[in-house]
């Protein structure tokens, strides 16, 4: 990878990578540092990333740090188990993107990485697995029980509009 690819990846991705890191931890100060540590990583290895695989050298290292965060803030592991029946919408709301974003906050953060992942960023199966470590069934798996989830928490459509 070349300097001028290096600064055209930070020109193409710098954007999205920063949305998808403040979507996942809602923070804007650490967004900010994560975008900049997974460039400055990207930087350190220049030479042995290709320039064709940078979106996703770029995406994987800034996911990895935010587990990373995630895990030391909370000193514990995630949750795979969701108790779907204890959770669901009872405010009335007139916005469903404010239900919506409502109910995405309350997801384990593995499907909220994954489902932001595929749904907001528009990555692949396969692109999803290889940033995050996971099995392409597994992202499926993921986003399944991510979608389940915010339909039983939306509820009736009916109600939220």
């Amino acid at each position: 990878m070349t300097i001028s690819e290096y600064n055209s990846s930070v020109d193409l991705y710098s954007d999205r990578l920063y949305r998808f890191v403040l979507k996942s931890i809602k923070d804007v100060q650490r967004a900010e540092d994560i975008v900049q540590d997974s460039y400055e990583k990207l930087w350190k290895n220049v030479e042995n990333v290709n320039a064709e695989k940078v979106r996703s050298y770029l995406f994987t290292t800034a996911y990895h740090t935010m587990i990373d965060i995630i895990r030391k803030d909370k000193r514990s592991s995630f949750s795979e188990d969701l108790k779907l029946t204890e959770e669901s919408h009872e405010n009335n709301y007139s916005d469903l993107s404010e239900v919506l974003k409502e109910a995405v906050e309350k997801l384990p953060e593995i499907q909220r990485m994954v489902l932001l992942l595929r749904d907001y960023e528009g990555y692949s199966y396969q692109e999803i697995g290889e940033m995050a470590n996971l099995s392409e069934s597994q992202v499926k798996v993921y986003i399944y029980r991510a979608r389940v989830f915010l339909k039983k928490y939306i509820g009736n459509i009916e109600v939220v509009v």
